[in-house]
């Protein structure tokens, strides 16, 4: 399954850049959103060393199907708009 890192998790003034908002295909509420937690989050860098970070879903992101991720480091901002895989 396929999803999209729309933003990190944030408040006003501050970012938690190991947490992100993740906008998962073919999911379009939030009980559909509920089943995917537990599961494991992958994004891969781009470039020769291919660096794999990883983490895990932690809850349902508002009402449309959106869902939070915790990673084990933080994501870079190269990673916001990109795909990962939800294993």
């Amino acid at each position: 399954m396929k999803g999209t890192i729309s933003n990190y998790r944030r408040g006003r003034r501050t970012q938690k850049t190991n947490q992100a908002v993740i906008i998962v295909e073919k999911v379009k509420n939030r009980e559909d959103a509920e089943k995917l937690v537990g599961k494991k989050v992958e994004w891969i860098a781009p470039g020769k060393n291919k660096t794999k970070i990883s983490g895990k879903i932690s809850s349902a992101h508002g009402n449309k199907g959106a869902v939070r991720a915790l990673f084990e480091t933080g994501i870079p901002g190269q990673a916001l708009g990109k795909q990962v895989d939800i294993i």
